[in-house]
């Protein structure tokens, strides 16, 4: 009996003569032979690789730049603020000063060290400019705008501290974002980053949408398993397919592009290895309050239990996501349920007999509403649109009439700001991973006016909840806060301004020889350091 042939394995070496001697003419192939990178794809352009600079904040270019730079602080699983440059960090008993003492043995790409004058260089040269990352260090505007932070100072090589002028609990979040740079660098860092992170910075074709990395071998939290790196923007979804089912691309993490069907039809590839973990954005419903009907708390809450959020997770996200009961990701150090809604239409028509809005003969479905309910969408999102239409059925089987209006994404934006609009659709990316973001979406400070944007977009407007929130976003003692924002929940879980749908599920899509892929919720890329190929 014939000996089997053995597996034909990768050899960079023997590709690149051949490549050389112009033999093997495929430029996908000699261009991988040249590199041997690991390719990882992005689904959104990167705008930039100014790792502090940009005028707006994309998640494309925060993916990349995590990958080179480390900041003074980072969120733990449970969004927590925790060291990461730091080793330790103190605060005063009067809130006003925050003293952090710096790791030591951290090195710069190049080889310097890393001391508190690039720490306090990287919050000057911030706090002196008009950096998207520097416009939350601020309150107010124009002639009243204001800084939080008094000064930053830096009194010995190891120790930087940060004096602010009020108490504000929103200093570490802030730091999260901000990658510490050397000192008097910021100018070469446009074109050519330099970081203390995992991976160096080679090149970036910005036609091309390819930024090249390498390994950092002195990295402090130990160097990446993978040598070269080379993250390419994949933004068309049959592309992406291609790119994946033919072995040009490594892995896609969390890809937007695509479909749930899409990502359902990949996994039964034999080549590639699909998995789902936790994640932490949420798609919601945004209720207009003040416009009735929808300022009847009982038609918000017919409304939470008309939807069956299970199916829709099932049949149209194929399983992928699981259903929220919160703004909060359910890891958050600050997350409890409240009332919760499951499926049932009898309840829903209960409500609305309730609420005074009867069915006319009795038998059902006739409409309880003489005008629809206006939903507005992006008219460009094609999931919107889906989620729409079946949210509609669903609705219209309780007596609830809907139309549909779409609108392209800045016009909806100003519908919204200007609260011409009594429900919405939409998703929330990041921002709901701290527990200050129910003030954000619910103080009835931030109602909005006709020519000032807000968060609270469903016009509510609670005086408990206000007082509530105000001591809660005050508090750092998390063992204090947690109840303040369990009863927050409560109120805001029974009033419903907002219908929360499901956490999408941060899926990943590599070849089979990418192992020790661990995601966290947030869907950040520090798993990436840990990544292993066979």
């Amino acid at each position: 009996m014939r000996n089997r042939p053995t597996k034909k394995t990768f050899r960079p070496g023997l590709v690149l003569i051949l490549c050389l001697l112009g033999i093997l003419s495929a430029a996908s192939s000699c261009r991988r032979a040249r590199s041997n990178a690991f390719v990882i794809a992005l689904s959104d352009n990167v705008k930039t690789i100014d790792p502090i600079g940009s005028p707006s904040v994309d998640a494309a270019s925060e993916r990349v730049r995590s990958l080179m730079f480390n900041s003074l602080v980072k969120k733990d699983e449970k969004f927590d603020y925790v060291p990461e440059l730091a080793s330790d960090i103190k605060r005063s008993d009067d809130g006003l000063s925050f003293t952090f003492t710096l790791r030591q043995g951290v090195t710069f790409h190049d080889g310097r060290p890393f001391t508190s004058a690039d720490a306090k260089y990287t919050l000057d040269t911030v706090l002196a400019s008009t950096f998207a990352k520097a416009a939350s260090f601020f309150e107010g505007s124009g002639a009243n705008k204001t800084s939080y932070v008094k000064s930053v100072t830096a009194p010995d090589a190891y120790t930087l501290v940060i004096q602010l002028n009020k108490q504000w609990t929103g200093l570490l979040p802030n730091l999260v974002p901000i990658a510490i740079i050397p000192k008097d660098s910021y100018e070469s860092q446009k074109t050519h980053p330099l970081g203390t992170g995992p991976f160096k910075f080679k090149s970036y074709d910005s036609a091309q949408q390819v930024v090249e990395l390498e390994a950092n071998q002195s990295y402090y939290d130990g160097a990446p398993h993978i040598p070269n790196l080379r993250a390419r923007v994949i933004s068309d979804s049959n592309a992406l397919q291609a790119e994946l089912r033919s072995g040009r691309v490594d892995m896609a993490p969390l890809p937007t592009s695509l479909s749930p069907d899409a990502i359902k039809s990949l996994s039964q590839d034999p080549n590639l290895n699909v998995q789902k973990f936790p994640g932490s954005n949420l798609n919601l419903l945004t209720f207009n309050t003040a416009e009735a009907p929808l300022d009847n708390v009982k038609v918000r809450q017919a409304i939470a239990y008309a939807i069956d959020r299970e199916s829709m997770i099932r049949d149209l996200l194929q399983g992928q996501g699981n259903i929220a009961h919160s703004i909060l990701p359910e890891a958050s150090w600050a997350y409890t349920q409240g009332q919760t809604y499951q499926f049932n239409p009898a309840t829903a028509k209960k409500l609305l007999d309730e609420a005074g809005f009867r069915d006319p003969d009795g038998d059902g479905p006739q409409m309880r509403f003489s005008k629809p309910i206006i939903f507005r969408i992006s008219g460009s999102s094609g999931s919107a649109r889906q989620y729409a239409g079946v949210i509609q059925n669903y609705l219209k089987d309780v007596g609830i009439p809907v139309s549909i209006e779409t609108s392209e994404l800045n016009v909806l934006f100003e519908f919204l700001r200007r609260g011409q609009f009594q429900m919405t659709y939409g998703q929330w990316v990041g921002g709901n991973q701290d527990p200050i973001f129910y003030h954000d979406l619910f103080a009835s400070s931030e109602i909005p006016t006709e020519t000032r944007a807000s968060r609270n977009r469903s016009r509510y407007n609670n005086p408990e909840l206000d007082q509530i929130l105000n001591e809660a976003t005050n508090t750092y003692d998390h063992s204090k806060a947690a109840p303040l924002y369990a009863k927050a929940q409560e109120i805001v879980s029974r009033d419903v301004p907002v219908l929360p749908l499901w956490y999408q599920a941060n899926m990943v899509i590599a070849k089979k020889n990418v192992g020790n892929m661990h995601v966290n919720a947030s869907g950040d890329w520090g798993f990436v350091k840990d990544l292993t190929v066979q």
